[in-house]
């Protein structure tokens, strides 16, 4: 398969279980971070604020990622996302059973400021 160009054919050349997931998570960092741009990182989706990175998502066989690459999100959400993470910088979830919306919007919330006081610096 060759490397997607396009959030739009990186989402289309998915099944459909996996594609519905990752569209619903993408509209909810769209609805959360709505100067974010949309680019292809890494053959991924991603977002960046600003020129900054603000996260990527995929699918993968058997799950999907959430990858906002800080330990900020992680130290400012702590145990709320104890169930999902299996990396230092992963959340993984599932189609049957996605990351919470509020979860998303709190992910993308602590990466903003992140990003924001990484601005100030």
């Amino acid at each position: 398969m060759a490397a997607p160009s396009s959030v739009e054919g990186y989402l289309a050349a998915l099944p459909e279980g996996p594609r519905a997931a990752l569209e619903d998570l993408r509209q909810t960092i769209r609805a959360a971070a709505p100067e974010a741009t949309e680019h292809i990182s890494y053959q991924m989706p991603a977002f960046k604020d600003h020129g900054r990175f603000l996260v990527s998502y995929a699918a993968f066989k058997d799950h999907c990622s959430l990858f906002p690459a800080s330990d900020a999100v992680r130290e400012a959400l702590g145990e709320a996302l104890e169930p999902y993470f299996t990396g230092k910088g992963t959340i993984r979830f599932t189609v049957d059973e996605p990351l919470p919306t509020a979860l998303v919007e709190r992910i993308i919330e602590a990466r903003l400021e992140e990003i924001a006081a990484q601005g100030r610096r």
